[in-house]
């Protein structure tokens, strides 16, 4: 079965990830752009370097080609914004990616992008899985070297174009004078090239830790966290690197270390990107986060004469907002961000750049401008907790949040409830409670943010609580 949740169909190796649903998958959306006259142009596909990541690329490969829709395949491991940008830049109907982003190394996935470079949105993935209820297996396929002799297949590696753009849109020539020392963590995925380049490009030094290929992630999970990241805390710190960069398994989502080791939560970096962007590079124009994204933002964006637009979660959601809006910067709490003018998806590679490039400019070492921030705009703190479930107790707390709409007894008066996403509680003196569902994992998720933390952890506990966890 393929089902598509936030971040596209996500499955476990060998479970429901397998050759059958990816080529089933391939078939379906083949038969959609055939529907719409959008086979003539081809298609673009990439990997991960997750397990059988390259294979699921080839089997869907060769399903284009047996229908006569040219693939034209990344032939290198790669970070999922080559793929958008390819998608973009060339005017693509369709492109797909073989990922799982952050998730477990037991899981793999594949992300549907359409025109633009943007990710499918829930009407277009819906869309593919009316079609797939209609593919029977086993779906024809054309032998692989057969399909590149006739051009069905064709293999491209343009990482140099998307590289340059990068290079187009930040200030190089300031980077250069300074002289930064950068620490990199791809943790094992598929990063470590484009950074590298770019920041060697712009006289950085670069030092890198966990780039060599490792479908298992060093046994940890690829995603950029507090808990994750110690390692490249410890080595920021011991070689007094001006920054430390890590980004997830595709590449699509960052974490960064500034130069004391604290680990910056995905919401500052984003207050910290908009901030600059409006003050420093003069943009001008709205922000876009998701519903479990910090409301400092929206302080900062009134202090700009700006609005900023609350959306559910999906990074579709952001980048149709900011299509809508013209907005400057579109991001989330768990690090994935994007900017005006870029690719319309997460980009850790474009953002990682555009910090190092506001060290540079301002002057100022990534901790100051931190604390010249929290002067301004107060501290940010949100506590995040994730809960295992049955069935049965999802569909208990489903019933009790969604159906009958029930809330916990809190502390705080509360101005509004929306269920927008979940239910998100918001108290009259600013901050915010959310419980909702994961769309890529087994989890419920609860995320608060306060002013004080002992305060976003007493509400977390009360939630527990009462929903029985």
């Amino acid at each position: 079965m393929v089902k598509f949740g936030t971040g596209g169909w996500r499955a476990v190796i060998g479970d429901e990830f397998t050759k059958e649903n990816i080529q089933r998958l391939a078939k379906a959306l083949c038969n959609k752009m055939k529907d719409e006259d959008a086979a003539g142009k081809g298609i673009v596909l990439g990997y991960d370097r997750r397990f059988l990541s390259k294979e699921a690329m080839q089997w869907a490969g060769m399903v284009f080609a047996a229908e006569g829709v040219t693939a034209y395949l990344i032939n290198k491991s790669s970070p999922t914004p080559l793929v958008m940008f390819y998608v973009m830049r060339h005017q693509f109907p369709y492109g797909m990616m073989v990922t799982a982003s952050h998730n477990p190394a037991i899981y793999n996935g594949i992300k549907v992008f359409t025109a633009g470079g943007r990710d499918a949105d829930e009407t277009q993935t819906r869309e593919i899985e009316q079609y797939l209820q209609e593919i029977k297996w086993p779906v024809p396929e054309m032998e692989y070297d057969r399909a590149r002799e006739q051009g069905l297949i064709q293999e491209i590696y343009p990482l140099n174009e998307y590289l340059d753009n990068i290079m187009d849109a930040v200030n190089m020539e300031a980077i250069r004078e300074r002289g930064l020392r950068v620490a990199l963590d791809p943790m094992y995925g598929v990063s470590e090239t484009s950074l590298r380049m770019i920041l060697q490009t712009a006289r950085c030094e670069v030092a890198t830790i966990h780039d060599r290929h490792d479908t298992l992630f060093g046994g940890h999970l690829p995603s950029p966290s507090a808990a994750t990241l110690r390692s490249l805390q410890n080595y920021v710190m011991d070689g007094h690197y001006d920054i430390g960069i890590a980004t997830d398994g595709d590449a699509d989502r960052i974490g960064i270390i500034d130069d004391t080791g604290r680990f910056l939560h995905p919401n500052e970096i984003l207050v910290l990107l908009y901030y600059y962007l409006e003050k420093h590079k003069g943009w001008r124009g709205p922000a876009v986060r998701n519903i479990c994204t910090t409301h400092v933002l929206d302080r900062v964006a009134e202090s700009f004469g700006e609005k900023c637009y609350e959306v559910p979660v999906g990074f579709k959601h952001i980048s149709a907002k900011m299509n809508e809006t013209d907005a400057v910067i579109g991001g989330e709490s768990s690090g994935g961000l994007t900017v005006r003018g870029h690719i319309r998806g997460k980009d850790g590679i474009y953002a990682a750049m555009l910090l190092v490039e506001m060290i540079a400019v301002t002057e100022k070492k990534l901790s100051e401008i931190i604390r010249d921030l929290e002067a301004e705009f107060g501290p940010i703190y949100m506590e995040e907790r994730d809960y295992h479930f049955n069935q049965e107790k999802k569909e208990q707390i489903r019933k009790l949040l969604l159906e009958e709409k029930e809330l916990p007894a809190l502390p705080f008066e509360i101005d509004h409830v929306s269920y927008l996403d979940g239910s998100k509680i918001y108290f009259r003196d600013g901050g915010w409670v959310i419980a909702r569902f994961s769309g890529t994992e087994p989890l419920l998720r609860i995320f608060c943010e306060r002013s004080r933390p002992d305060e976003a952890k007493n509400i977390c506990q009360r939630y527990e609580a009462f929903l029985g966890l």
